[in-house]
């Protein structure tokens, strides 16, 4: 899926290089073992939504969802109901938020998406990126319940195994409905790279069905587009609370699946967990 579809699965520059080239072409993990030598995080980068040929999961990475103590995700997506969305205050309307420009691009996305454009239009600017997000990831053949998340959880309940989240999907929610402009940026940011968004997703699609060969090579380089303040609001911030929780667990081994663009770039979840200078409070 595309960048936000669940708020995790946005594209980013030289994803993965500051954490050592975890996935090789033979199913490898990254394993680390945090301070006192207490906790050991396996972490998995997610691909949010996925194709049928990525199910089942490689057998390496069950094995290794067997022998830890829990799964930790984002959040269980796969318990409970989707929190029911508020209507928001009244704002300006979206063809108002946005330039002539910005609508034209609007209008060739609904109509790509075969979605009807005065309709969707009548909706806040982040709900209407983040359906023409999944509307794009299911037109390319993408679907939740194939993504690795997903599949991870469908798993750990089967096992009777712990799950842990690290937020819940109120607040998830809770990040999107709070947005300035009502996620005018988030909606900017889907139409800017509406073309890039679909290549990317090819990119990790393939890489991640490719993985297994020995000629296959290292996750593709991807664009970072996400602006400073998206960054800090769906990444940074995140990273920081995440990393707390982390390391409030019980001592055990943990897999820890997450969204490809918080294991990379400042502030990556995996610094913040094993750099000394995070022996201060976070």
């Amino acid at each position: 899926m595309t960048k936000a579809i669940t708020l995790i699965s946005m594209t980013s520059a030289h994803l993965f290089a500051k954490i050592r080239q975890w996935f090789r072409p033979k199913p490898q993990w990254l394993s680390l073992t945090c301070p006192a030598g207490e906790r050991e995080f396996i972490f998995v980068g997610s691909i949010h939504m996925g194709v049928p040929a990525m199910a089942p999961l490689p057998s390496g990475l069950r094995k290794v969802l067997r022998e830890c103590q829990a799964l930790v995700v984002e959040a269980d997506i796969t318990q409970g109901q989707p929190p029911e969305i508020e209507s928001s205050a009244q704002g300006p309307t979206l063809q108002q938020q946005l330039t002539t420009e910005q609508w034209q691009q609007f209008e060739v996305a609904c109509q790509e998406c075969h979605l009807d454009t005065q309709m969707l239009a009548q909706f806040p600017a982040w709900q209407v990126g983040l359906t023409l997000q999944q509307k794009q990831a299911t037109m390319l053949g993408l679907r939740p319940e194939f993504g690795v998340d997903h599949q991870l959880l469908s798993l750990a309940h089967l096992a009777h195994q712990p799950v842990i989240a690290l937020e819940s999907q109120q607040q998830q929610l809770q990040l999107l409905t709070t947005l300035p402009n009502r996620g005018l940026d988030l909606l900017l940011d889907s139409l800017t790279h509406w073309r890039s968004n679909a290549r990317q997703l090819q990119k990790m699609i393939d890489w991640w069905l490719s993985k297994n060969h020995p000629s296959s090579s290292s996750l593709p380089e991807l664009s970072r587009s996400f602006s400073h303040d998206l960054q800090q609001t769906f990444i940074t911030q995140r990273n920081k609370l995440w990393a707390r929780h982390l390391l409030t667990l019980p001592p055990g081994r943990y897999l820890v699946a997450v969204g490809a663009l918080h294991l990379s770039g400042p502030d990556n979840l995996i610094d913040l967990i094993t750099s000394p200078a995070q022996k201060e409070p976070l």
